[in-house]
């Protein structure tokens, strides 16, 4: 690739659209190289201390929101309280900033008001917008017709081979329109890592979003999952992940995907959580003809990340092989600078 790179990112405007980690990690990197971001977060999240929440009070999810929130704070202190997890009484397991956003949606009667207000408490940089700020649940049909809903039982469901799964969200979503700007006002749409089907998908069904980035301006890049998720994405390689993102969103949208090339060393591998998982396939005859410019790189963090509270179930904490941040944040902007001299 051209060396074309300059540190100085002040003048770009970043949307992001994912879930919880995949956006987490990439948004705690993101906000050193400039201000101008918009985390666009899905809306179907129901496991967990968010489950609890939305079950108890009829709130809508606030887990990914937190973290978005948390990753573009520029307050370290807030950082931890929003992310301090109860470990007793009848509170175990619930993060703090769930709690707190939850408490604002019942406060002001308006979520998207309350994550203002937070996002004004933890002086964060850029946006953190809902996607929707319709109270969803995702739907999928598998091949026997069974219809399963719910993001936190579909994202551990075991297909059965059952590819391209049918899914859907209810009731239908309505955009917020403020994610739609930020897709039409970007100069960079990155599509997160994170689970396909339970994570991105929920995003992506979003009637609307996928217009807004068919018809968008700027470069949209996918950054590619590093694993496959047993029973789900066995055996998927980087145009499987690819071609399931523009599926679900109902247009070849995609101008690059940005996938890894190295395997996790043997220890990393080891600590995760769940068997099975495993690299990623390359396919690189597909890519080469792909409609799509593809860009392989060691985006791997040598770093073993853990949650907190491992042996809290509400906390759904697990040992993850993650992104480097740093490295894949660098490789976006080296591939905006390449694509825009071409």
């Amino acid at each position: 690739m051209v060396e074309l790179f300059s540190e100085d990112r002040s003048d770009l405007k970043v949307a992001v659209i994912g879930g919880g980690t995949g956006s987490f990690t990439l948004l705690s990197s993101l906000k050193d190289y400039t201000e101008q971001i918009a985390a666009l977060v899905n809306m179907a999240d129901d496991g967990g201390s968010t489950g609890v929440l939305r079950d108890e009070l009829g709130a809508l999810p606030p887990g990914d929101i937190r973290q978005c929130l948390v990753a573009l704070s520029r307050v370290p202190e807030m950082r931890d309280l929003f992310n301090y997890r109860f470990d007793e009484g009848s509170m175990k397991g619930h993060a703090f900033g769930n709690i707190f956003l939850a408490a604002l949606e019942k406060m002001t009667g308006d979520f998207a008001k309350g994550v203002e207000t937070a996002s004004e408490i933890l002086n964060i940089i850029g946006i953190v917008e809902p996607i929707t700020l319709t109270n969803v649940t995702l739907a999928m049909q598998g091949r026997d017709k069974k219809v399963v809903r719910g993001e936190y039982q579909i994202s551990d469901l075991d297909f059965k081979k059952n590819k391209k799964p049918i899914m859907w969200l209810e009731p239908e979503a309505e955009a917020n329109p403020k994610a739609i700007t930020a897709i039409a006002q970007a100069d960079i749409v990155i599509i997160a890592p994170g689970n396909l089907y339970g994570s991105l998908a929920p995003a992506l069904l979003v009637p609307g979003i996928g217009e807004a980035l068919s018809k968008s301006k700027a470069m949209k890049v996918y950054v590619c999952n590093l694993v496959t998720k047993p029973g789900q994405t066995d055996g998927y390689s980087v145009t499987d992940f690819a071609d399931e993102v523009e599926r679900m969103a109902g247009y070849k949208f995609l101008d690059a995907v940005l996938f890894n090339t190295e395997k996790p060393d043997d220890l990393l591998l080891e600590k995760y959580a769940k068997q099975g998982e495993i690299g990623v396939n390359l396919d690189e005859n597909k890519l080469k003809k792909a409609h799509y410019i593809a860009v392989g790189a060691n985006l791997v963090s040598g770093k073993i990340w853990k949650n907190s509270n491992s042996s809290d179930p509400i906390g759904a904490s697990r040992t993850l092989i993650r992104h480097d941040p740093k490295v894949t944040i660098r490789a976006i902007m080296e591939l905006y600078d390449y694509v825009g001299n071409l």
